[in-house]
């Protein structure tokens, strides 16, 4: 069976706080029982090598 999960950002925006950001996807809880890590990319996440938003950055599985 395949549920539907929400991956939150690890991304920061300029100002250090969270964006917010997700992203929905499905897994197969019986096959995969760990928390699922995914790196993916978030256009609010801000970059200090570029000083422009978006990079890619972890999405880590939370509640929905």
């Amino acid at each position: 069976m395949r549920d539907k999960i929400k991956m939150n950002s690890t991304g920061k925006t300029k100002e250090g706080k969270k964006t917010g950001y997700f992203r929905t996807t499905t897994k197969n809880k019986r096959t995969m029982t760990d928390k699922l890590k995914l790196k993916s990319y978030d256009p609010r996440a801000y970059n200090p090598e570029t000083d422009k938003c978006g990079m890619h950055v972890l999405f880590e599985e939370g509640k929905i």
